[in-house]
């Protein structure tokens, strides 16, 4: 039996004004990078910061900002703050935009 590697796909909704996507979030990775797509369409996001007084999720919007292209204050996260599981809201980009993006920066990461 040959294993193949399966690119998993994610689903984003688009919301009112922009993408809403769920991501499972890694603290304390040795560095901050996508790590991934989870079975059910999650992305996993790999953070360098420790989950303490909001840092990871600091980091967290700051990394999606930068591989997005958008300004921090464009993201939210609306579900999941204390959790590991979240929903974040990014205004102003389409869904499918988004999820080109992301794959963009997923292909780059894999290829290092």
């Amino acid at each position: 039996m040959s294993q193949r590697k399966k690119t998993r796909e994610f689903k984003l909704h688009n919301g009112k004004r922009g993408a809403a996507l769920t991501v499972r979030v890694t603290p304390r990775a040795r560095k901050t990078e996508f790590g991934g797509i989870l079975e059910d369409g999650t992305v996993r996001i790999r953070v360098a910061a420790p989950p303490v007084e909001g840092k990871a999720n600091r980091a967290v919007i700051a990394f999606l900002a930068k591989a997005l292209g958008i300004r921090k204050n464009k993201i939210e996260i609306i579900a999941g703050e204390r959790g590991l599981d979240k929903i974040i809201s990014i205004d102003g980009i389409p869904a499918d935009e988004v999820e080109e993006q992301i794959k963009a920066n997923l292909d780059r990461t894999s290829k290092k």
